[in-house]
């Protein structure tokens, strides 16, 4: 059995046509662009609990809808990082809600809130990590989008 020590929730943030990501600047290195999302809790009953979790902590924001569509295995000492990859819509954001420590530490660096276009060709411009990711996005944007325009049938 692989051991598993590090999970993560993080979300193809969509707001009609536009992506939500962060715009990353750190000092000594070029910027990059990240998803929303962060290390699932203890606390947290389920990966997409954490990802409402760490929504509302980095956005102040509440999702609409979020599915699961994407997995990224990362080999790590002692075992391996799972990061579940949620498409998900935005019912609505306020940034001054927001409560992550990350945006009080200036080591940190900076996050700027952006929004890009959901087309391949704009995620395909940005330093969008992990590259993984910007891939998968990249490669499936008209199905990311499918995924959560369907209605959702429950038996």
């Amino acid at each position: 059995m692989t051991n598993v020590v590090k999970r993560s929730a993080r979300a193809i943030l969509l707001d009609g046509e536009e992506l939500i990501l962060f715009k990353r600047t750190k000092p000594g290195r070029e910027p990059y662009w990240v998803t929303v999302g962060g290390g699932v809790e203890d606390g947290d009953p389920t990966v997409e609990a954490a990802l409402h979790r760490e929504v509302f902590e980095e956005l102040g924001a509440e999702l609409e809808r979020a599915e699961l569509v994407h997995l990224i295995t990362d080999e790590l000492d002692g075992g391996i990082g799972i990061q579940h990859i949620f498409a998900a819509r935005l019912a609505s954001m306020d940034l001054a809600a927001r409560t992550g420590t990350e945006f009080s530490n200036p080591d940190r660096g900076n996050y700027e809130v952006v929004r890009i276009s959901f087309t391949a060709a704009t995620v395909r411009e940005l330093n969008l990590m992990p590259p993984q990711l910007a891939e998968f996005i990249a490669s499936n944007t008209g199905a990311i989008v499918s995924v959560l325009d369907t209605p959702i049938h429950r038996a």
